[in-house]
């Protein structure tokens, strides 16, 4: 991914609650970086509580770029990322600092870095034929029916992922072939000379523990208030990606009396868990990251070894 003569860049990935924001603020005050968030929900305003938004201070010290670009009611796709990501990184470089992107929304980082893909549009029809064999069956049995056609691509969605599921179906309807193999063909390299890092946890258990006590921060700082003043301020639907965010899906269900306070924070940390699973599945297949425990004392030391190696290459 690395070529002589190329500026740099560096990527920051990571699970859920791993501490990418906090590293990426400590870097930046270490060497010449700008923030670019690789996010598909912090793209969203009024989405503040329930994304971990870097606070106003933290803002201060660190200016991100891709905060608060959409409103809740409209969408961000990949493409859309990828037009954005490609134009503000030529910029930081042309001002003679370093594009420092950081998220864990990694469809967006494997776009970047290998091109969008020429899968063909969504069949109606089609569609609506599996949703209504999803409600006769269920996703989890789509699901298993994904894993014997797409194996690669099932492994990492969950059995529920009533999106994804649908469409990694409809792409091998409609073409015959797997949607993973034919997002694996023809990669383009990003005109960079990237250094990726990954913060992968040691314990598994410690960073279940952080995100159990990230939701109840969540939920304590007004979790349940942001979502409800979001559906008075716009015109929503849980089915909009903005509302299918993790802990945002849980409190519209507890607004609409579907379950109570307890279910929606064991939900919320369940669904956190299970993202965090997806984002760690989807690293370590991943091909030339530097993995660095996120629960190291020294983190923010090793990673920045790592940058000014790269820097200085």
């Amino acid at each position: 991914m690395s070529a002589p003569g190329l500026s740099p860049a560096v990527l920051l990935m990571g699970p859920t609650a791993s501490g990418k924001t906090a590293l990426a603020v400590g870097l930046s005050s270490r060497f010449p970086l700008e923030i670019v968030s690789v996010d598909s929900a912090l793209v969203y305003r009024g989405m503040d509580v329930g994304t971990a938004k870097p606070d106003a201070a933290t803002l201060a010290r660190a200016p991100h770029h891709l905060l608060d670009i959409r409103e809740p009611n409209e969408t961000y796709s990949a493409a859309a990322f990828c037009s954005d990501a490609r134009a503000l990184m030529a910029e930081i470089t042309a001002r003679g600092r370093v594009p420092l992107l950081v998220g864990g929304t990694m469809l967006y980082f494997r776009a970047l870095l290998q091109g969008l893909d020429d899968l063909p549009r969504a069949d109606p029809a089609l569609r609506k034929r599996l949703q209504q064999d999803a409600a006769e069956r269920g996703w989890p049995a789509l699901h298993a029916e994904l894993a014997t056609l797409d194996p690669a691509t099932a492994a990492r969605l969950a059995p529920n992922d009533s999106q994804r599921i649908g469409r990694a179906l409809e792409i091998f309807e409609l073409t015959g072939r797997p949607m993973s193999a034919q997002l694996a063909q023809a990669p383009r390299a990003l005109p960079y000379r990237v250094l990726q890092l990954a913060l992968i946890p040691s314990d598994r258990a410690a960073l279940h523990r952080r995100i159990g006590e990230r939701f109840d921060a969540m939920l304590d700082g007004g979790l349940v208030d942001e979502v409800a003043m979001l559906r008075r301020n716009h015109v929503l639907d849980p089915a909009m990606p903005a509302m299918r965010a993790v802990g945002y899906r849980q409190a519209w269900a507890y607004l609409d009396g579907d379950i109570d306070l307890k279910a929606l924070r064991e939900q919320g940390v369940a669904a956190t868990r299970q993202l965090a699973k997806r984002q760690l599945t989807w690293l370590r297949s991943w091909h030339g990251v530097v993995r660095l425990d996120c629960l190291a004392d020294d983190l923010e030391a090793r990673a920045a070894d790592r940058v000014a190696a790269h820097l200085a290459a």
